[in-house]
């Protein structure tokens, strides 16, 4: 091999060991604002309290970590994997969640005003007492997902999947629940007075009592309140 040949061959292997160190550098790098952990693999880690905010999450895994009180304003976290994770009391004000893996994850308090998790799979999460005023949950997953006490005022959840979710105490000021699959959804003592889209045939499917408020132009349903073994 001639001498050009082997600075070529050297500075190929150079520029590939440089790009390796810089995909690995990205991913290693420690939690700070505007962090980009994009596709990175952060499973199980505790990062409770630390500062993400606008950080950019594009399908990072962060299944069964602790992100609780995190701050996550303006994150990107589209189809990132939540699934399992702690992010009670996290702020996630305007983050984008878009088609993000939550099942079973823990968003208990946790502040999501005006965040989008349109078509977001949350099937089994917790967000009791969670402010999604505003946020998009449009076509979202959110089967038996606990929702009990929490500001869903404005919130778009139209053609969501609410099957079996528990929506006690929530407020539902202006929400859009135009096409939502609300079969066996616990609506107990909930104002929907106020809330779009409701139609009769969604009322039948769901599980609401003597204390619910419907908007003008529906019955109570005669199946109300549900047995205790419905949901």
């Amino acid at each position: 091999m001639t001498g050009s040949l082997l600075r070529r061959a050297a500075l190929a292997l150079q520029i590939l060991a440089l790009g390796t160190s810089v995909a690995y550098a990205k991913c290693g790098d420690q939690p700070k604002p505007k962090v980009d952990w994009t596709k990175c693999q952060k499973q199980r880690k505790v990062l409770s309290g630390q500062n993400l905010r606008d950080g950019r999450f594009e399908k990072t895994d962060f299944s069964f970590s602790n992100l609780s009180k995190a701050r996550l304003t303006g994150a990107v976290l589209v189809r990132a994997n939540l699934t399992g994770s702690r992010l009670s009391g996290a702020d996630l004000r305007r983050a984008d969640l878009t088609k993000v893996l939550g099942s079973r994850a823990d968003f208990e308090g946790a502040n999501l005003a005006q965040a989008v998790l349109a078509k977001a799979e949350l099937n089994r999460a917790t967000l009791s007492r969670a402010d999604l005023t505003e946020a998009d949950l449009s076509k979202a997953e959110l089967g038996r997902a606990h929702l009990t006490g929490a500001r869903l005022d404005g919130t778009d959840l139209s053609y969501a999947y609410l099957a079996r979710a528990d929506l006690g105490g929530a407020s539902l000021a202006g929400t859009n629940l135009t096409g939502a699959y609300m079969y066996l959804t616990r609506l107990p003592g909930i104002d929907l007075s106020q809330a779009i889209g409701v139609t009769q045939q969604q009322l039948d499917l769901a599980c609401g009592d003597e204390a619910t408020k419907l908007p003008a132009g529906v019955e109570r349903p005669r199946s109300w309140p549900c047995d205790a073994e419905d949901g």
